[in-house]
């Protein structure tokens, strides 16, 4: 890219962040915000509004996870033909890399990437992203909407793709020594989710990401000692090697290292025959439960195999 052209990037990218983003889109920013939202007294967060998303600025984004994955991360994806060019959709993502969420961001560029920014994308995330004025209107510009709540059925039955990560804290942390280890930690509101919306799952994984830090243990005991369910709706409190930090605590953001990363897409599961009262079936829940993990499990493995730690 020409120096006059990264110039131009930047500037509609600082435009877009705006310059209170500019200060809380970064480490010490992203801890203030949390931060702040877990020492409020009132945590009331305005409802999702789809109609927030701006195609324009999905582009930026997309753009900006794109060139940061082709200089930085390496990467490649695959299997992008199995995410339906219409249609509503939920992609099912085995998580990775804590706070800095790396493989949900690439995701949405290879997405785009294939479909362009007319296919609508939404991913969930945790409350913490929308607690903030500034941070709730470039997410919502983005396409992110809370997880947990109903925006992500509104998006399905409009049609449109929804990207959750299900392990959400118990997979973003497992262990490095399991980071080809799928756990989904029993969570099955995704399941009931598609099965209400009638939404056929994509599932998708990804390598490398949990390369960009080192999880030297989950913290399971060291979360139940300090109740972090409660006060931080986490269930793990995990102790990593990280840039710029060192040996700390992983609930702090930090600077990904450059492992290379691939993201793979596996084929759609479905299930027609099922009517949407099955969402409230434990027998039904814990099959189909099952079927996912498995499907995520075997792209995984494909994808790992032969890989050389974070060369690739």
């Amino acid at each position: 890219m020409a120096l006059a052209d990264t110039a131009r990037w930047l500037s509609k990218l600082a435009r877009e962040i705006g310059p209170d983003g500019l200060s809380l889109l970064t480490p010490p920013g992203i801890a203030y915000a949390a931060t702040k939202y877990l020492l409020a007294p009132d945590r009331h967060i305005p409802a999702d509004d789809l109609e927030a998303r701006d195609p324009e600025a999905v582009r930026l984004w997309a753009e900006t996870f794109e060139a940061i994955g082709d200089q930085y991360f390496r990467w490649k994806f695959s299997g992008i033909e199995h995410v339906p060019a219409s249609g509503r959709a939920l992609i099912v993502g085995s998580h990775n890399g804590g706070l800095m969420v790396s493989d949900s961001a690439l995701t949405m560029a290879a997405i785009y990437k294939h479909h362009g920014p007319e296919r609508r994308l939404y991913s969930l995330s945790h409350d913490v992203l929308h607690s903030n004025e500034t941070l709730r209107r470039v997410a919502s510009r983005a396409g992110v909407l809370r997880a947990g709540h109903n925006g992500g059925a509104r998006a399905l039955r409009d049609e449109h793709l929804v990207l959750v990560y299900p392990g959400s804290d118990l997979d973003a942390t497992r262990p490095f020594k399991d980071r080809y280890k799928i756990e989904l930690g029993g969570r099955k509101g995704f399941l009931r989710l598609a099965l209400r919306e009638r939404a056929p799952i994509v599932p998708v994984v990804s390598v490398g990401t949990h390369e960009q830090w080192i999880v030297l243990t989950r913290g399971d005991g060291l979360a139940k000692l300090f109740n972090t369910k409660k006060w931080l709706r986490l269930e793990v409190c995990p102790i990593v090697l990280s840039v710029p930090w060192g040996l700390t605590s992983g609930v702090l953001p930090y600077f990904p290292m450059p492992a290379q990363t691939s993201i793979a897409f596996a084929k759609p599961i479905a299930w027609p025959e099922l009517e949407p009262s099955a969402a409230d079936d434990p027998v039904i829940l814990a099959r189909c439960y099952e079927e996912v993990r498995a499907a995520l499990q075997t792209a995984m493995d494909e994808l790992a195999r032969g890989r050389r730690t974070f060369f690739g």
